[in-house]
């Protein structure tokens, strides 16, 4: 398959398509911090929308669509507008060039998913770090255009829950600085590992059985 993980300058996602053969490529504004820039685009994903990908992965910015950062759309009026032109950009996932589509974020709030000008909709499924072999905790949202619920792979949520609150929630304690929200934002080498398996078992999968059905015609 031909894969783009859009918004991505990790390459987390990207390398586990890659081990699996297939050509994946991430695309971000910013340099790659994989260490693989022969996979990377450094350009503005909105290029890449005529583009055809059996699969896209889309990571759009969600400072001012997440639920943790609702109480500054009442200290900062001008935020509405940032939020109408995050939503805006957060539906660019209906204008990809490609069959299969998931878009994550956390949680939402309520003036993103019923936004008057671009609403973003209610996504299709939470997932956690915990159900995916790692003591942490962090909701994040999958927004689903023909895919499947992601499956957990390692429920250690008992675990987790011997471990002290700040250390399963360290995520959301994270320390200021520059680094800070692009530590937030980070994808899960678990969760990263049962994208790339399940959806590529699914798409190949159904691509297989169109095939069976056209010989058999």
């Amino acid at each position: 398959m031909v894969v783009l993980i859009a918004c991505e300058e990790s390459q987390t996602i990207c390398k586990e398509f890659r081990k699996l053969g297939h050509e994946a490529y991430s695309c971000d504004l910013q340099n790659c911090s994989g260490g693989h820039p022969e996979w990377h685009i450094k350009a503005d994903v909105t290029t890449l929308l005529n583009d055809y990908f059996d699969l896209v992965i889309f990571h759009p910015t969600c400072k001012y669509i997440t639920n943790s950062g609702v109480r500054w759309l009442y200290s900062e009026p001008e935020r509405f507008d940032k939020l109408n032109k995050a939503c805006e950009f957060f539906n660019l996932r209906n204008k990809f060039n490609s069959p299969h589509v998931v878009t994550e974020n956390p949680i939402p709030h309520k003036f993103a998913v019923n936004n008057d000008f671009n609403p973003i909709g209610k996504y299709n499924q939470i997932i956690q770090p915990y159900q995916f072999g790692h003591l942490e905790k962090k909701a994040t949202c999958l927004w689903l255009k023909n895919l499947p619920k992601l499956i957990e792979t390692k429920n250690v949520f008992l675990e987790m829950m011997q471990l002290p609150y700040k250390e399963r929630s360290k995520i959301h304690y994270c320390s200021p600085g520059p680094e800070r929200e692009k530590i937030r934002s980070k994808t899960y080498i678990g969760i990263a590992e049962a994208i790339a398996v399940q959806y590529s078992n699914y798409i190949i999968g159904s691509y297989s059985h169109t095939d069976a059905i056209d010989l058999s015609n």
